[in-house]
């Protein structure tokens, strides 16, 4: 089958790792996300338009200055340009998943902290999952 069908609820809330790219088409990525309580993705500005969505925790987006609390069931859209963070206020892990367009990360990359993320500087090659 070509294409992308699972629980991405179940997959998100049993992720442990910072990052896990699940899957990569030429135009849009898939990635579940784990932050540990009071850690932060870290802000940062990309050229590409990101979503968000939690399943499990709680937190803020912060969007250009803006904070935002979020919770179970929250989405958040960053347009391309927007200096953004996502923070885990919480003392449970932030459980959520992320879909880049394109694509930002080489596909099946896995980081299972931030310090792994922050040491692979590592970026989409172009190669697709199919």
């Amino acid at each position: 089958m070509k294409g992308f069908v699972q629980n991405i609820e179940a997959l998100a809330t049993k992720n442990a790792n910072f990052r896990r790219v699940l899957y990569t088409a030429k135009s849009c990525q898939l990635v579940v996300m784990s932050l540990d309580p009071a850690e932060e993705i870290g802000m940062e500005v990309h050229k590409l338009d990101q979503f968000f969505r939690v399943e499990e925790g709680s937190g803020e987006a912060v969007l250009d200055g803006v904070r935002s609390p979020i919770s179970a069931g929250f989405a958040v859209l960053v347009p391309a340009g927007t200096k953004h963070n996502i923070v885990n206020t919480s003392g449970a892990p932030l459980k959520l998943y992320t879909l880049y367009a394109p694509p930002n990360h080489r596909d099946g990359v896995v980081h299972r902290t931030r310090a792994d993320a922050e040491k692979d500087n590592e970026h989409f090659d172009g190669k697709t999952t199919e």
